[in-house]
């Protein structure tokens, strides 16, 4: 889901945001009076080393550029990332470009050889919609906003790649009990009965431009899809640029591994407006009992009716014990 959010540039309000901290060093850099330019966002990749998955150097190109050529393979073999003036969307995913160019360089090139190894499959049968899916409504993860004119098959790898790309968050955490709730949905647990351990031993990086987009206006059910990474508590305590760089280069190593792209399941949900600061609401301990929103997960959901069918059971024989029968005297 596409924000509404007019193009009225603040960067004071962004960076006054927990939800774009990943970006401060970045936002610092662009005007106060204006959207940034395409010519700006180009002399920011100056430094970062911000080539594509086929090693050609990034430019940011008007929309007007567009051609028959797809998507991917555009940015992979000539570096141009189609980015349409005054737009948030294709702003974020700009300034995510030159934060994380190793590993946006990494899922350009996923892409690029998935859509070798698949070209020419997809062709018959229902149109896909630019999320990917055949004639059917984009998923969270699916964008409506970032360009893309791509003939053949998805397949899962590229669902995976797509599925991060939007809405993908890193967080590291020192303690590793505290990731193991975030993968077992235990909302509550983690961001109420533990919240100062959290704020002190865990991070969250936002990585999918469509996360930064919907943060604008945020909203409960705003979800992003987690890469979860262990770490010393004294990797948290270094300046915020070598962080990035750092969890930059193991983000790409982690999508080197194929077993990154079996399957989307593998990448736990968040409710972003679960994590402190990122809502005044959330400094409520009922705000976390809300289940629309902090869902318990499938597996906790298929125990609770597994649960209730016992018990539903249980009372079916009880009253069959107490219920008198049929034929027997008074």
């Amino acid at each position: 889901m596409a924000t509404h959010a007019p193009p009225v540039w603040n960067r004071w309000n962004l960076l006054a945001s927990p939800a774009f901290a990943t970006l401060a060093p970045l936002l610092e850099q662009l005007p106060d009076d204006h959207f940034p330019t395409l010519a700006q966002l180009n002399r920011m990749c100056d430094g970062h080393e911000v080539v594509s998955g086929g090693g050609v150097p990034v430019e940011f190109v008007p929309q007007e550029a567009k051609t028959d050529e797809p998507y991917e393979t555009r940015v992979y073999s000539r570096g141009k990332v189609l980015t349409r003036s005054s737009n948030w969307h294709d702003l974020f995913n700009a300034l995510v470009w030159i934060t994380f160019p190793r590993s946006k360089a990494a899922l350009n090139r996923h892409h690029y050889k998935e859509m070798l190894a698949h070209q020419g499959e997809g062709k018959r049968g229902a149109p896909r919609t630019e999320g990917g899916s055949r004639g059917g409504a984009r998923t969270e993860g699916e964008s409506r906003g970032t360009p893309r004119t791509e003939g053949g098959s998805r397949g899962t790898p590229r669902d995976v790649l797509t599925l991060f790309d939007e809405s993908g968050v890193i967080v590291v955490a020192s303690e590793p009990e505290l990731a193991a709730l975030l993968r077992g949905f235990e909302w509550k647990e983690l961001f109420w009965q533990r919240r100062a351990e959290v704020m002190a031993t865990m991070r969250f990086y936002v990585f999918g431009h469509s996360i930064y987009e919907k943060a604008l206006q945020p909203y409960k059910g705003l979800t992003a899809k987690t890469v979860i990474f262990d770490v010393a508590q004294r990797e948290l305590e270094r300046p915020l640029a070598q962080q990035l760089a750092s969890l930059d280069a193991r983000l790409a190593k982690y999508f080197g591994d194929p077993k990154a792209l079996e399957a989307t399941e593998a990448y736990a949900p968040l409710p972003g407006l679960g994590i402190p600061g990122w809502t005044a609401e959330n400094e409520d301990e009922r705000y976390y009992d809300d289940a629309q929103h902090f869902r318990p997960g499938r597996r906790q959901e298929e125990e609770t009716q597994a649960d209730a069918g016992r018990q539903e059971a249980r009372r079916g024989r009880s009253d069959d014990d107490i219920a008198p029968r049929k034929g027997r005297k008074k």
